[in-house]
């Protein structure tokens, strides 16, 4: 299973490039941004690694096409992906921060996803693109300068048509805090689907996004996870109720403001939910432990290998150059 990482968002372009090429050099497999409102460009901001490496993949989780028309998506991946000699990557996904703030409603979901994978890879053959989607239209578009191999598009997909869509238009699938039981459930989907196509599943690329706390100190790694919790798609249902006990996903429910308050005040204080609640949604949402017990968290990661995942990005937070080193050292060839 291919080790990623997924970094800060609001990082400069040069601490982007130092880390990136860190996780190069121990042998990861790639490096994300998400796409954060308020965070720097997540194509321009890739320019410095792309030039200073040569195998690591780079790109951003996730772009909507409601925040950004497929047609100018298209031109700033490509821009990358040439800068990068074929390397990029992207996660388009239907919503996100974004489309919000700017007050945009994303309809008919799947479709939109589609029609943007769509127009990306008819754009990356470098060829006229002529598109007349239902929802997005592309009149004349000629980027005659394309000349790199096509960058990965994965589409972003929780949902059971997204996940079903996906396989038909997109080169993989990326699912977001999946744990190892609902992660084999989305493998089922994309798999029977890719049957359906005539396509051989096992080549068929799945990442889920995942969340990285491992720490020199116990106390340190929940304190992270905690503050971190309220982006955890994990915390919202149905998923909440895979992780805890209908009383207790009860009490989280109605105190999902808690969860954002402490985020937003980077405080791991839960205001009005029992730490024994916090401590099961840390332990069971997360990858939060000791280094001392890294083989755990290994093993968890092998647990998703199990359940089909071909590649898993890591979002790591605090001291990124360490937790890079120790990825390196043990974790990449573990999960070899």
């Amino acid at each position: 299973m291919r080790i990623d990482v997924i970094l800060e968002s609001n990082l400069p372009s040069g601490r982007i490039a130092e880390l990136g090429q860190l996780a190069e050099r121990a042998g990861l497999g790639g490096v994300w941004v998400s796409n954060m409102t308020d965070a720097r460009d997540p194509f321009i901001n890739f320019i410095d690694l792309a030039r200073a490496t040569s195998r690591i993949r780079l790109g951003p989780i996730a772009v909507s096409p409601f925040e950004l028309h497929p047609l100018k998506m298209a031109t700033s991946l490509l821009t990358l992906n040439e800068i990068a000699g074929g390397r990029a990557q992207i996660v388009v996904g239907a919503g996100g921060g974004t489309a919000m703030a700017i007050g945009v409603k994303p309809v008919r979901v799947v479709r939109a996803v589609r029609e943007c994978v769509e127009i990306l890879k008819a754009a990356a053959t470098g060829k006229p693109v002529r598109y007349q989607g239902e929802v997005f239209k592309v009149g004349w578009y000629h980027p005659s300068w394309v000349r790199s191999t096509p960058p990965t598009i994965y589409a972003g997909a929780n949902g059971p048509q997204m996940l079903r869509a996906a396989p038909r238009h997109a080169d993989g699938v990326m699912v977001s805090d999946f744990i190892p039981g609902r992660a084999q459930w989305a493998r089922g989907i994309v798999d029977d689907s890719l049957r359906e196509l005539g396509r051989e599943p096992a080549a068929f690329p799945m990442n889920n996004f995942w969340a990285w706390h491992v720490k020199e100190d116990r106390e340190a790694a929940a304190r992270e996870a905690r503050i971190w919790l309220a982006l955890r798609g994990t915390l919202y249902p149905p998923y909440l109720d895979e992780v805890l006990d209908p009383d207790e996903a009860a009490i989280v429910n109605r105190n999902i403001k808690a969860f954002i308050t402490a985020y937003h005040r980077k405080s791991d204080r839960i205001e009005g939910v029992p730490p024994e609640i916090v401590q099961k949604l840390v332990e069971r949402c997360t990858s939060a432990s000791p280094l001392a017990e890294l083989d755990r968290e290994i093993e968890r990661l092998r647990s998703f290998a199990r359940a089909g995942l071909t590649e898993i990005a890591l979002r790591i937070y605090e001291n990124p150059d360490e937790t890079i080193r120790i990825l390196g050292e043990r974790v990449v060839p573990a999960l070899a």
